[in-house]
C-alpha cells in the first residue's frame, strides 16, 4: 500500500507476527545453496510457528519453489490454520520424532518470550521440540538444520547441534542475510 502511495519501492523488513521477506529470502539461498533443486523437498519448520514472521514467509517462498511444508510444534504454538496459507503444500504436526525421518531439512524456530509464547508452553519444551543431539543423529545423512537466530542454545536446539560443521547452516544464513539485504536495498535504490 504504501509504494502505490508514494510511488516508491518497499522492503519489509519483519512485521510483527506476519511476514520477514528477506529472512524467507535468505533461507531459500542457504537451502540451494546445500540442496540443489528444493523441488519435491519436504523441509520440517519446528517451533513457535504462530508467532513466527520467518515461518510465514518460508512457508510462501519455500512453496514457490516446489518444497513441502512441515510445520510441527506445540498444539498451544502452530494451529491448523497455518495449512490455509498455502492450501495443499502445508501440514501441521505436533509430534517432533515422527516427523524427523521426513525431513530433508530441519529449521529450528525461537520461543517468542516477547509474544507470549512462554506461557503457552510447558517446562519440558526441550524433551518434546528441541532439537537435540539424540535427535539430530536420527536425521538422514546431509540434512542440513538452520535458524533464523537469535537462538535459545539448550532449549530449541543443543549447543552441539548449532555449532555442527557438518550440518548447521546458521554460520551460513548470517552471511547469507547480508548479502540478500544488500542485493534488496539496491533493488529498491535502482527503482528510484
Amino acid at each position: 500500500m504504501v509504494r502505490e502511495v508514494t510511488g516508491k519501492p518497499v522492503i519489509n523488513a519483519g512485521d510483527g507476527r506476519n511476514e520477514h521477506p528477506t529472512q524467507g529470502l535468505l533461507d531459500a539461498l542457504a537451502l540451494q545453496h546445500r540442496l540443489g533443486a528444493l523441488e519435491g523437498r519436504t523441509v520440517l519448520i519446528v517451533g513457535d510457528i504462530d508467532n513466527s514472521r520467518v515461518a510465514r514467509s518460508n512457508v510462501h517462498g519455500l512453496t514457490a519453489l516446489g518444497c513441502r511444508v512441515l510445520l510441527v510444534g506445540p498444539p498451544t504454538l502452530v494451529s491448523e490454520r497455518m495449512c490455509e496459507l498455502v492450501p495443499g503444500s502445508v501440514e501441521v504436526g505436533h509430534d517432533l520424532d515422527a516427523a524427523l525421518p521426513r525431513a530433508d531439512a530441519v529449521m529450528m524456530l525461537r520461543i517468542q518470550r516477547e509474544r507470549g509464547a512462554s506461557r503457552a508452553i510447558g517446562t519440558d519444551y526441550r524433551t518434546s521440540y528441541g532439537l537435540t543431539r539424540d535427535r539430530a543423529n536420527r536425521l538422514g545423512e546431509g540434512v542440513p538444520i538452520l535458524h533464523p537466530g537469535p537462538s535459545n542454545r539448550g532449549v530449541e536446539i543443543d549447543d552441539e547441534v548449532h555449532d555442527d560443521p557438518d550440518r548447521s547452516l546458521i554460520r551460513f544464513q548470517v552471511a547469507a542475510g547480508v548479502a540478500v539485504r544488500m542485493a534488496a536495498l539496491e533493488r529498491a535504490i535502482a527503482e528510484v
